[in-house]
């Protein structure tokens, strides 16, 4: 087993398993400046080096996380508006400041995309509140459990802001649309119960005890299985989401063409019969450009 910290998470892989804590709960988990920046290298980290085959994300304390910490950044950075001592500095001054806030979002947006984009299936565990920036990151996870306090809100409707870092591109492919706009118009709460039977999560625990063994039974089930099969199942449900269904077929031909391995297969096959753990090809580390 090895853990690393970060300022706000905790890194522990062990068995195949990257469980990642979010760990600033006396702050209720706000996501401060080094969060945007340290989620990617984490989550980008595991999936080039091959570091693990399933990924959980957990938090601490009383809430998943209350969303972005606007005091840990700057006007320009959260407020696209600028201010000059005449009309020509005003103007430039806000060209600026909305340059810098786009260039920002973008940076958020990335950091949750890296979620999505990575190799690897991503778990979310939630409990407690799960607030605005909170939904733009379990969204972008394949999965979400929760407790029974759970709730999820879409809170920056609240403070006059529109969400912007990655909610309605996923959960609008989630959830049905109309729900979608309820939640996002009102800025209500959807508790556990409700997310349930819209499907926002795929199972509710009594407690955060429960709800971790239980996510992490499920986590050791995918684990078990071919990296490469795990690995191109969530590719190309990716895939299939985004694009028509005669472009998804034809593209999963065009990926089990290059892709299948018939030895993963008959090892699967054996082990299955011989009730053993399959001994199956790890994902191949990525290489950047130019490696050796």
């Amino acid at each position: 087993m090895t853990t690393t910290n970060t300022e706000c998470f905790e890194v522990t892989i062990e068995n195949r398993i990257a469980h990642i804590k979010l760990n600033r709960p006396e702050k209720r988990n706000a996501m401060i400046r080094s969060f945007w920046s340290e989620l990617p290298s984490i989550i980008n980290k595991i999936d080039t080096e091959a570091e693990a085959r399933v990924i959980v994300i957990s938090s601490t304390g009383p809430h998943f996380t209350s969303g972005l910490d606007v005091s840990s950044f700057g006007g320009s950075e959260i407020s696209p508006g600028g201010t000059g001592d005449d009309e020509t500095a005003k103007r430039k001054a806000k060209l600026t400041a909305g340059q810098a806030f786009y260039n920002n979002v973008l940076g958020m947006q990335d950091s949750f995309s890296a979620l999505e984009n990575c190799r690897i299936p991503v778990l979310a565990a939630i409990q407690g509140g799960c607030i605005g920036g909170g939904v733009d990151l379990t969204t972008a996870c394949d999965m979400r459990y929760c407790t029974e306090d759970a709730f999820f809100t879409i809170y920056e409707t609240k403070i006059g802001m529109t969400a912007d870092v990655g909610t309605f591109p996923r959960i609008v492919k989630i959830i049905p649309e109309g729900i979608v706009r309820e939640l996002a118009y009102t800025g209500r709460r959807i508790h556990a119960a409700e997310a349930k039977e819209v499907g926002l999560v795929n199972r509710v625990f009594a407690d955060q005890s429960a709800m971790l063994d239980g996510v992490m039974e499920i986590a050791r089930e995918i684990a078990a299985n071919a990296p490469l099969a795990v690995s191109g199942c969530k590719r190309l449900i990716n895939y299939s989401r985004d694009h028509t269904t005669a472009d998804a077929l034809d593209y999963i031909a065009i990926w089990n063409a290059s892709m299948l391995q018939t030895s993963e297969i008959m090892e699967a096959m054996t082990a299955n019969a011989e009730k053993r753990e399959g001994d199956f090809a790890e994902l191949p580390p990525k290489r950047s450009l130019g490696a050796a």
